[in-house]
């Protein structure tokens, strides 16, 4: 092999090196802020009666509300779920374009308020240090209930949306129930509480056919108020 030939065999090399080192730096950077839990689900017949609670972490907690959904309360399940966890907004909304799915549009849209997603076999999460609270343990039991409703209808996007998320807030307030640290009629009380000056409620036009769009409804829950659409969802 001549001087230029085996000079040039080098530069390749070199070159093919530095390529690998890039792209090996770009999937680490990928892969900061996200943490990728899969949770496999016990059956229900194999859960003790009650459910022991372990809220220690993102996949026990997962796991123990699961096992209220699937034992007491009788929906399904997927065998197992693929818990993604994101450490701020900004790498939320990447994961929910990259694991979710998701168009970019709806993904920035999505990050500017929601912590978490229900997906087909997924739960998206933004980051929260106390996997133990009330609210967190709610939130986790809304997005596990939508996981169920597309294990169920075999698909996305099957139901009407004010449907879908009025049943997750009700499978929510039974799991949180289960558990022992909030009751289904207080939470019934402060729905009714909350929606009695609801705009659409004074003037008798609920406008169901909006609240059925996933576009929609969001627009209608940041337009009118978050808690307010969701707790006249579950009452409906």
């Amino acid at each position: 092999m001549s001087v230029v030939r085996r000079a040039w065999a080098g530069r390749r090399r070199g070159l093919r090196r530095v390529l690998l080192i890039a792209l090996a730096v770009a999937v680490t950077g990928c892969a900061q802020g996200r943490t990728v839990v899969p949770v496999r689900m016990q059956p229900a017949a194999s859960l003790p009666s009650p459910i022991i609670p372990d809220l220690s972490s993102y996949e026990a907690t997962v796991r123990t509300i699961a096992g209220v959904i699937t034992r007491d309360i009788g929906l399904p399940l997927p065998d197992t779920v693929m818990v993604y966890v994101y450490s701020s907004r900004e790498v939320f909304e990447q994961g929910l374009v990259a694991d979710g799915q998701v168009s970019r549009v709806r993904a920035a849209e999505l990050s500017d308020f929601a912590i978490g997603v229900g997906k087909r076999r997924q739960l998206l999460l933004h980051h929260e240090r106390n996997v133990a609270s009330t609210e967190w343990v709610r939130l986790v039991a809304h997005e596990l209930a939508h996981v169920s409703q597309i294990e169920m209808a075999e698909g996305e996007g099957r139901a009407e949306q004010w449907l879908a998320e009025g049943m997750a807030e009700w499978v929510s307030f039974r799991v949180l129930e289960r558990l022992g640290v909030d009751t289904v009629a207080r939470r019934r009380c402060l729905a009714i509480a909350t929606i009695r000056d609801h705009a659409p409620i004074l003037a008798r036009r609920l406008d169901l056919e909006t609240l059925g769009t996933s576009r929609g409804f969001t627009a209608r829950h940041l337009r009118e108020g978050s808690q307010a659409t969701y707790q006249m969802s579950y009452l409906l």
